[in-house]
């Protein structure tokens, strides 16, 4: 969400201020980019297409400020992955240049931007009279697709060891006994229903209430305060949901009522989804499966969350 307004206090510690006396040298490519490498740190691991390159950014039109990823992502580094350019003058270009802990400006021309989306969309008001999009920025790490994997898998590996503690004492808490998977969902059924298992690939309707381990509901399709009280159906292992719905209703059969416990990598993870559901939540699902049929035959598109709001 871009803010037109942000504490100079923050802004001045997350960046490298500019004296307007020593003004940067900037270099031009021969797409017309311009950048400028305020702080060099040395390093010999450039981005290379495919790279994913983590940042401290701020983005300004002009003197505008339009948004900074520090205050917008809770002090966390912005990703982006390094591509083939799409237009004369992508400012990813320039990250080419980069290694980690540099700082640097880059310039864009906004006409550029503006021919090259011709009339396929166009600009924004606020960037009416603009003449460069400017991008203030800092390097904070660079990493190959691989290294990224293998860092999210080492990092959803001691996550579950820390979810799987505290669901441990929440179940002695609670003097509850509810059955594991071998990925770590832990489940209760409370009602046994009748027929054969929600299969991959079948349509599943549910009806369902989720919380947060401190009790908090974020959505429902149950309760008339989340405006949507309808049965959800979804179809079971099409990444339609969570991973750790896909793997629980798998547990059930139609009429089946059970309780869901959700760790954070078969939710949300790091992402969360604020402000209801933090990053690294585990989460608790009540769920009745009221009807298990046949899939519609024409394709679904895959939704990134929960059952949707």
């Amino acid at each position: 969400m871009i803010k037109q307004v942000v504490s100079v206090a923050l802004l001045a510690a997350a960046f490298v201020t500019i004296n307007a006396c020593n003004k940067p040298s900037f270099k031009k490519l021969s797409n017309g980019l311009e950048y400028s490498i305020i702080k060099d740190e040395k390093g010999d691991k450039k981005p290379a297409v495919g790279d994913i390159v983590e940042l401290n950014i701020r983005l300004k039109a002009d003197d505008s400020l339009l948004a900074d990823s520090r205050v917008e992502n809770g002090g966390n580094p912005v990703q982006t992955m390094i591509q083939e350019s799409q237009f004369k003058g992508d400012w990813t270009n320039a990250l080419k240049f980069l290694t980690k802990g540099d700082s640097a400006v880059i310039k864009v021309s906004i006409d550029s931007l503006r021919a090259f989306l011709k009339d396929q969309s166009p600009l924004p008001p606020f960037l009416d009279g603009k003449k460069q999009l400017i991008y203030e920025l800092k390097v904070v790490g660079v990493k190959t697709q691989k290294e990224l994997e293998e860092e999210m898998k080492s990092k959803s590996a001691e996550q579950n060891v820390a979810d799987d503690k505290i669901l441990q004492n929440y179940f002695a808490k609670n003097n509850l006994q509810p059955t594991k998977t071998s990925s770590g969902l832990y489940y209760i059924i409370e009602k046994e229903g009748t027929g054969e298992l929600a299969a991959k690939g079948k349509a599943v309707t549910v009806n369902y209430t989720g919380s947060t381990m401190d009790g908090k509901v974020f959505d429902s399709n149950t309760d008339p305060k989340m405006n949507h009280v309808e049965p959800f159906t979804f179809t079971l292992g099409n990444h339609e949901v969570i991973e750790g719905w896909d793997e629980g209703v798998a547990q059930l059969k139609k009429g089946s009522k059970a309780k869901l416990f959700i760790p954070s990598s078969m939710a949300y993870g790091e992402q969360g989804r604020e402000p209801m559901i933090p990053k690294n939540a585990i989460l608790i699902f009540d769920v009745g499966v009221t009807n298990i049929t046949n899939a519609p035959t024409a394709d679904v598109k895959p939704e990134a969350a929960y059952p949707a709001q």
